[in-house]
């Protein structure tokens, strides 16, 4: 497993571009180089070595599925329990995540394909659910974002 590639994966929501390697994701989309990409990690001690939870939020953050959070450092990390998405994640402990269709449209398997340098297939196939939800946490508020 190279942390280089860009792999194309189910995710929990959706079907996904997964890399640890920011640069290749944002050139794989066309995406502008600033923009942040989602974080997903495979278990809650990971989680701990990129930021701290708020006290106040510590259950919420470990009882949700298809949820990510963005932390007052300003890093948005999901983590995984999609069981299929966790085999995959598990190699390499996170990834930077992003969805693989073109930038603002709907999934094209044709554009994934061609884009991704290494296709990890499962015997559900790829298929498209509803996004995550989103919420921003501050020391005791809490806001959903999508």
């Amino acid at each position: 497993m190279n942390p280089n590639l860009v792999y194309l994966a189910q995710t929990e929501t959706t079907v996904g571009f997964l890399s640890q390697n920011a640069e290749a994701l944002a050139r794989t989309k066309n995406r502008p180089q600033g923009k942040p990409f989602l974080i997903s990690v495979d278990s809650l001690n990971t989680l701990r070595s990129f930021t701290r939870v708020p006290k106040h939020h510590k259950n919420r953050v470990r009882r949700v599925q298809k949820t990510t959070f963005v932390y007052p450092c300003g890093l948005a990390i999901r983590v995984v329990k999609y069981e299929e998405h966790l085999q995959f994640l598990k190699k390499f402990k996170w990834s930077y995540s992003t969805s693989s269709n073109p930038s603002g449209k709907g999934f094209d398997e044709a554009f994934a394909i061609e884009k991704a340098d290494v296709i990890v297939f499962t015997c559900k196939g790829f298929f498209e659910d509803k996004p995550s939800t989103i919420y921003k946490l501050g020391k005791r508020k809490l806001r959903k974002l999508r």
